[in-house]
């Protein structure tokens, strides 16, 4: 029997090439009807029995995700059939005729004139990546558990002011959640003794995280009011967004509506979560990977101007740049540097010190750290990495140059983008009663 992983490309590839149309004219609707009447239905049944189990599974295949739009409420369409195989397959083919999330309107109408789609194909195509998003709206819990949204804000705003550091730690808490597995609470597992599966919390990226208790009290006090109702997951976007308004900063809308997930391996935080020393096109690759695009990664960066950061994560820019000894980052302002290594790192070896992020304002958000990383003070690779690419350059010029207003308005935004990176809804997942463990 075929993998489901081969069924799933094979039929991704049979509606792909259907939607083009009747321009292949030995293609028709039942070709099969004769030698294999059951083959449609068969594929119908299969589909419709695991793709609600795992609802991405077909978006990671096709790219343009589809997610479980087909199966579950999205639009029917004939597909005629009576494809035959090819026998090539070229890397460079797939990159040069797949357009990527980054592509302009030019590009985007020449890609699809070359497939014989027009302008309005473009469209409605691009229209089925919202069929992902369908399930997560604004007050989700407006009659399942209505006071849940006021609940997790007030144990936000009684706790974070008397520990307005656990602010950053909380936002940092649900990025790191959705760029692994996307945002499905993954993050918060414990290892347990009976899949001696060793989860993201150990991972080297993940091993500084902090707010895994808090997350635990919020839960505590929704479950005290609505039992098996409100996911992990949404629990942690909207604790990231309530502690970042309580310390001052923005408020940005968060459609809820995610389901936990029940797999976290240490190994993909590792592969997923870009590093600290990432340079520009690791970030972006990366990032893209997430359908985040250029512009994201810069406001997302922008969280940098609250919280703390530990030595390991730069101290390499300061003592062995590219492994070489005694050299520094020529990327780093080297008074900064010397700063660092005279009054915070004093060796390579320290594994404890704290550093603000954003010195001198690190507890308010603000454009202080875009200001620093063009003065080439940012703590990070990565933060200097944003200024070698002109366009990203440009936008910490723009932000600069523009009003704390306008950066909120746009921090926000990406960071409801960020919130709905491949989550689980519907039936997929569950609903933890416990956030760090899996229901039996």
């Amino acid at each position: 029997m075929a993998k489901f992983g081969d069924l799933c490309n094979f039929l991704v590839l049979c509606i792909l090439v259907g939607i083009v149309g009747s321009s292949y004219g030995s293609i028709t609707a039942q070709f099969y009807a004769k030698r294999c009447p059951q083959a449609e239905k068969i594929i119908e049944d299969y589909v419709q029995k695991h793709i609600p189990n795992a609802p991405t599974l077909a978006a990671a295949l096709l790219r343009l995700q589809f997610h479980d739009c087909f199966v579950r409420g999205g639009p029917y369409w004939n597909v005629p059939t009576g494809r035959r195989d090819g026998r090539i397959s070229n890397a460079s083919e797939a990159l040069a005729n797949i357009p990527p999330p980054t592509s302009n309107f030019s590009s985007l109408q020449t890609s699809f004139a070359s497939k014989g789609l027009d302008l309005k194909g473009l469209v409605l195509l691009s229209g089925i990546v919202g069929c992902s998003h369908a399930q997560l709206q604004l007050n989700f819990y407006a009659k399942s558990c209505p006071q849940a949204e006021k609940i997790i804000e007030d144990y936000v705003q009684k706790h974070i002011p008397n520990a307005p550091s656990l602010a950053a730690a909380l936002l940092r808490l649900q990025f790191h959640d959705c760029f692994v597995r996307g945002c499905d609470g993954s993050v918060l597992l414990n290892f347990t003794s009976s899949t001696k599966n060793q989860t993201e919390k150990v991972a080297v990226p993940n091993q500084t995280l902090k707010g895994f208790s808090f997350i635990d009290g919020v839960k505590k006090a929704v479950e005290a009011e609505c039992p098996g109702v409100v996911s992990c997951a949404d629990i942690v976007a909207l604790v990231a967004r309530d502690s970042v308004v309580v310390t001052g900063g923005p408020y940005w809308n968060v459609p809820t509506g995610r389901r936990d997930g029940r797999i976290s391996n240490a190994s993909e935080a590792l592969a997923n979560i870009p590093p600290p020393t990432s340079n520009f096109s690791s970030l972006q690759t990366s990032f893209a990977s997430k359908g985040l695009d250029l512009k994201d990664l810069v406001l997302l960066s922008g969280a940098h101007t609250i919280g703390v950061s530990h030595c390991p994560s730069f101290s390499s820019r300061l003592y062995n740049f590219t492994g070489v000894w005694g050299k520094e980052d020529p990327s780093l302002d080297s008074e900064y540097a010397t700063n660092l290594k005279t009054k915070k790192c004093k060796s390579i070896n320290d594994n404890t010190t704290i550093v603000e992020m954003d010195p001198g304002s690190a507890g308010k958000f603000d454009l202080s750290y875009f200001k620093l990383v063009l003065k080439r003070k940012g703590l990070f690779q990565s933060d200097a990495a944003l200024t070698t690419s002109a366009t990203t350059k440009s936008y910490i010029n723009q932000l600069v140059q523009g009003s704390l207003k306008q950066f909120n308005a746009e921090f926000g935004q990406a960071m409801e983008k960020m919130g709905r990176i491949e989550v689980k809804t519907g039936s997929a997942g569950e609903i933890r009663k416990h956030c760090a463990v899996v229901n039996n």
